[in-house]
């Protein structure tokens, strides 16, 4: 137990500098639905907000430049944002007043915030100051390309919005554009205060046994050590071998930590609901660090069997290599995708159970439905976050696993 040190911080920091939007592969998700959000202040015949579970659930586990308690306190963010022709530009996301659905009140610099996410206006003729643009102001319109474009009506006139950069060559229907954000998001944040939390506990279990030497242990330690050890001596030991699993121990330990506490952090109920695994920018980056470390690590024979394997016939081997070496690629794909499948999915799941009570009440019309939507809500949704707790320890412990067996075939020998 005495591995329990600062080495564990290493992927908690790697992934919370390598997660800011302008890396996020992932960002792009909370906007390629907007259009359905904007459907959620239409109005009913009776004057009542239509009521959208999907626009409503995407929108809660998306990442954003606010961080939403209770969707009525909202703790302003910093805001780092660089264009070419304004350069860098430094303040609080509380300068667009952040309102209902997080549409900013107010444009700051041609910066606005729509649904949470900063958006730029693209004609330089607005006002570059501060301007009240009011919370109702957004718009969407499909272009040419059938891309969501987002507009602000101001004084009578459509400008349209850039949304941030995002480096995902059009994968997810991100692109290059005018500015780009570097902020701390929600996402950010949440990885940041999950990592001081490690700190703290990991740094109060090592001051434990360093005063407590050969004493049972106690507080912190006692849920540390059995965790502790069971990674060890189930998965590293196993998996990587007696003799070498210490170099990697630290990384595996990092891995499981880090994954669980941002799992649990996001099960926290009223607190942000934040959905940090579930964001393919942070799962990508910790598959792309698992990517390096089997890559780095591997030894002659782990090499060989990707690119010509012995004991096959040569005719075969062209086919099997080009098979072995997109395996290579696909292994950190199926993590980066497997962790945030399971998460968001989990998300998605207890929103649209809460959403019932909205549905069968008609968005407040109806306080017989909010009844019964409130009867079958309550108890979905406490047996879905009862799964979810339990899909939160296991996914730690899959990446893990997987991880270990992943560094264990790369650094084999291969004797038999």
């Amino acid at each position: 137990m005495r591995m329990l040190s600062h080495r564990h911080l290493i992927v908690p920091l790697i992934a919370v500098l390598f997660s800011l939007p302008l890396s996020g592969w992932a960002q792009h998700e909370s906007e390629e639905h907007q259009e359905e959000s904007s459907h959620a202040e239409a109005t009913h015949e009776g004057g009542h907000a239509a009521f959208d579970p999907t626009a409503t659930a995407l929108h809660h586990i998306s990442d954003a430049n606010v961080f939403t308690i209770l969707d009525f306190i909202r703790i302003p963010l910093p805001m780092i944002l660089y264009s070419k022709d304004e350069g860098l530009d430094i303040f609080s996301s509380g300068k667009f007043h952040p309102g209902e659905h997080d549409n900013g009140e107010y444009a700051y610099h041609r910066y606005v915030l729509f649904e949470g996410n900063v958006h730029r206006i693209k004609d330089p003729s607005f006002p570059n100051d501060l301007v009240e643009i009011g919370p109702h102001s957004f718009s969407e319109h499909i272009d040419d390309q059938n891309d969501e474009v987002v507009y602000l009506n101001y004084e009578g006139t459509e400008y349209q919005l850039d949304p941030r950069t995002t480096l995902d060559n059009g994968m997810f229907g991100g692109k290059f554009t005018s500015f780009y954000d570097f902020s701390i998001t929600k996402n950010v944040l949440s990885m940041m205060l999950v990592a001081m939390l490690l700190f703290w506990l990991f740094r109060k279990a090592a001051l434990a046994y360093s005063r407590r030497s050969g004493m049972a242990p106690s507080g912190v330690q006692s849920w540390l050590e059995p965790v502790f050890t069971f990674i060890r001596d189930e998965v590293a030991i196993p998996f990587i071998g007696r003799d070498r699993y210490l170099k990697y121990l630290p990384l595996l330990m990092s891995l499981f930590f880090f994954i669980l506490g941002l799992n649990l952090f996001g099960q926290i109920p009223f607190l942000g609901g934040t959905n940090v695994t579930g964001n393919l920018t942070v799962t990508g980056i910790l598959a792309i660090l698992v990517f390096l470390v089997v890559s780095f690590s591997g030894k002659k024979h782990y090499w060989q069997h990707i690119f010509w394997m012995p004991g096959v016939p040569v005719f075969v081997k062209p086919l099997l290599a080009f098979v072995e070496f997109l395996g290579v690629f696909i292994k950190p794909i199926t993590l980066m995708l497997r962790l945030a499948g399971n998460i968001v999915s989990g998300h998605i799941a207890i929103l649209s159970f809460i959403g019932l009570i909205f549905i069968f009440g008609k968005a407040g019309e109806s306080l017989g439905g909010s009844v019964v939507g409130t009867l079958m809500s309550v108890p979905l949704t406490m047996f879905m976050m009862a799964i979810e707790l339990i899909v939160a320890f296991v996914q730690a412990f899959v990446f893990t696993i997987l991880t270990a067996s992943y560094i264990g075939a790369a650094i084999d020998d291969g004797h038999h």
